[in-house]
C-alpha cells in the first residue's frame, strides 16, 4: 500500500469529489482517478461509488477512513519528531464564523504573516461548523465545546450580543421601551432552518415568538440590514459598538456567548499550527475590551 495513495484517498473522502481533491492537491483528474483505482486493487475492496456530481464512500470505504486517518495521524507525528516540520513554512486554515472571521481576525491576520515570512493563512470565515476530522480546518473557532471526538478546546473569550437598530429606522418608527414592544417592530434574524448550532437560537431569548421581517443567513449580512435601516436586530457588540450608523437598543438587556479554539488532538503539536493558534488568543486578549 502507497502512503500518497492513501493521501489522495483522504482528499476524495473530504471533498466528496475527485476533481476538487485533484485541485487541492495540485494534480491532474486522471492521475488520481487512477491512483485511487490502485489503493482499491491493492485492498481487494471498492472504496468510492463514483458518480457524474461527485464520490460516497462505500461500507468498507467508511470503514478505510478509520485507517486512513489514523496513517495521516502516524505521518504527521513522524514529521514532526524528525524535524521535517521545525520551519514555519506551510499553511494553516482557520475556519470561524463570518461576523469574528471577518470583522476581527481579517483585519488583523496580516501581523502574523508579516512575522513568519514563509506562513500562509486560510481563514474561511463563513456560518457553518467545520468538520476538523475531515481537515476541513487545521483551527476552527466555534461557538461551543466540542463534547466528543478527538478535539483539543481552549476558551478564547465571551462576548456580547444586545439588541441594535439604525438612527434612520428609530426616527420613522420610534424607539421600543420594553422588550415587549418589539413585537410592534420590523425586525430582522437568522434564517431558522440554516442555524447551523443551537447556540444562535436566541431570540426567543429577547423575544418570545420572535418575528423575523427580514431573515438574513450570517452574522455580517445582518449587521448590514440593521444598518441599512430594516429593522432591530441582534447584532455582536464588537461589531455594532462605535459605528455611527448603529443605536444600542434596550442596552440593559444582553446576552453574552462564548468563542472557543479548537484543534484536532492530531495537528496541536504541528509548529505552524500551535504558532496560529496561540495568535488568536494573543489578539484576542489584546483587545478584550472590545467584547466585553
Amino acid at each position: 500500500m502507497n502512503w500518497d495513495d492513501v493521501r489522495i484517498f483522504l482528499a476524495v473522502a473530504r471533498s466528496g469529489q475527485i476533481l476538487g481533491a485533484a485541485r487541492s492537491l495540485g494534480l491532474n483528474h486522471a492521475t488520481v482517478a487512477r491512483r485511487l483505482t490502485a489503493l482499491e486493487e491493492a485492498l481487494g475492496s471498492k472504496l468510492l461509488t463514483r458518480k457524474t456530481n461527485g464520490s460516497e464512500l462505500s461500507g468498507e470505504g467508511e470503514r478505510f477512513l478509520v485507517h486512513a486517518e489514523r496513517m495521516e495521524s502516524a505521518m504527521l507525528a513522524a514529521s514532526e519528531s524528525t524535524g521535517a516540520d521545525s520551519l514555519l513554512d506551510g499553511t494553516v486554515r482557520v475556519g470561524a464564523p463570518d461576523g469574528f472571521g471577518v470583522a476581527f481576525l481579517a483585519p488583523r491576520l496580516g501581523e502574523l504573516t508579516e512575522r513568519h515570512g514563509g506562513l500562509r493563512i486560510e481563514l474561511v470565515p463563513v456560518p457553518r461548523a467545520f468538520s476538523l476530522s475531515r481537515r476541513e480546518a487545521d483551527i476552527a473557532v466555534t461557538l461551543e465545546r466540542p463534547r466528543e471526538g478527538r478535539l483539543v478546546a481552549r476558551k478564547l473569550t465571551d462576548y456580547r450580543l444586545g439588541l441594535y437598530a439604525a438612527q434612520t429606522y428609530l426616527d420613522r418608527h420610534g424607539t421600543p421601551r420594553t422588550l415587549s414592544d418589539l413585537a410592534e417592530h420590523r425586525l430582522v434574524g437568522y434564517v431558522e432552518d440554516l442555524l447551523y448550532t443551537a447556540s444562535l437560537d436566541y431570540t426567543a431569548e429577547f423575544l418570545k415568538g420572535w418575528r423575523s421581517s427580514l431573515a438574513v443567513s450570517s452574522a455580517m449580512g445582518q449587521t448590514e440590514a440593521v444598518r441599512a435601516g430594516a429593522g432591530i436586530g441582534i447584532l455582536h457588540a464588537f461589531m455594532a459598538q462605535g459605528d455611527p450608523d448603529l443605536v444600542q437598543v434596550l442596552p440593559a438587556h444582553t446576552l453574552t456567548r462564548s468563542y472557543w479554539t479548537v484543534v484536532h488532538e492530531d495537528l496541536r503539536s504541528i509548529r505552524r499550527v500551535a504558532l496560529v493558534a496561540e495568535f488568536l488568543s494573543e489578539i484576542v486578549a489584546r483587545d478584550r475590551a472590545m467584547f466585553g
